[in-house]
Order: C-alpha cells, then sequence, then structure tokens
C-alpha cells in the first residue's frame, strides 16, 4: 500500500482526537478545518492532515446532506424486508440500488435476507415501487411493507 494507505477492509484504530474529529463532521459535514482544529484544540495543519487521512483510509466515506424528507416531498417512507434466492445478493442489490427513493440497502440475518428503506412521495407510489418493481424482481421471493409513520434522527441538531 502506498505512504501508509490501509489495505481495503482494515480496521484503523481511532485515537481521541480523531474521534472528536468524527464527531463533529457528523454534527456538521461543512465545519471548516480551522473550526474543527479549535474545537479539538490542535493546529489546522493537523485537523487538516487527520481528516485527509480519515478519507483517504476509507473511515469517512464522504459528506452529505441530512433531509427533512416530507419537506422535500417524500411524505412516504417504509423499511422493506426481501427474501431473495440464495447468492443473489450482488445482483439483487445492484437493481435495488438502482430504485427512485432508496435510501439504505443492508444484507441481514434472520428471517429475511434484505433491509431496504426507501423514501416516496406517497403510499400510491410506494405501492407501485413494491408491487411492480421490487416484487417483479426474478430473485425476489417475497415481501413485507413496514410503514413509518414517524422517526427520529438520533444526531443532535448543530
Amino acid at each position: 500500500m502506498p505512504d501508509g494507505q490501509l489495505a481495503p477492509n482494515t480496521a484503523r484504530p481511532l485515537d481521541p482526537i480523531d474521534s472528536a474529529i468524527l464527531r463533529l463532521l457528523r454534527l456538521d459535514g461543512r465545519a471548516s478545518v480551522r473550526a474543527i482544529a479549535e474545537q479539538v484544540h490542535i493546529s489546522r495543519a493537523n485537523a487538516y492532515a487527520r481528516i485527509n487521512r480519515l478519507v483517504e483510509d476509507g473511515v469517512v466515506r464522504g459528506f452529505t446532506a441530512r433531509v427533512d424528507h416530507e419537506r422535500a416531498g417524500q411524505g412516504a417512507s417504509a423499511y422493506i424486508t426481501l427474501k431473495i434466492v440464495q447468492n443473489s445478493w450482488r445482483t439483487v442489490r445492484s437493481q435495488l440500488e438502482q430504485l427512485p427513493g432508496a435510501a439504505h440497502i443492508a444484507l441481514v440475518s434472520g428471517d429475511f435476507d434484505v433491509l431496504l428503506l426507501v423514501h416516496t412521495a406517497d403510499n400510491r407510489e410506494l405501492r407501485e415501487l413494491v408491487l411492480t418493481r421490487i416484487q417483479a424482481m426474478p430473485e425476489v421471493l417475497s415481501t413485507r411493507t413496514l410503514l413509518v409513520f414517524e422517526e427520529t434522527d438520533l444526531l443532535p441538531e448543530p
């Protein structure tokens, strides 16, 4: 690996400063390097180097916006569980990634194989997504849809 970069899927032990930087970035991914450096009591150059290292090592996978889905016109949310044909995970995942409103996909253990979180404009759009897109996939054996009535973001507001 070049210049001390980690091999793929290698865990990186985080020291308390790295952990503090990650907490701050989770609260506000647009925080300036200067502001982060001041809050964790290190130099700007050190903060910049640490953030770059966290990104290069894959600890930080990217920066995103926290969206209020109702205000964004996606008033219906649901978790959809899927039972799939054995050994079809990669195929199913690539198809689910293309679905409009797909927000999170996980391969899980238990009574079903895949957990999918989706956001749609309304229940009619959700119904169409489940019945005409997901259940039409040959690798999907069955689905169960769990409507989200209310959700809470566990990250504190900045």
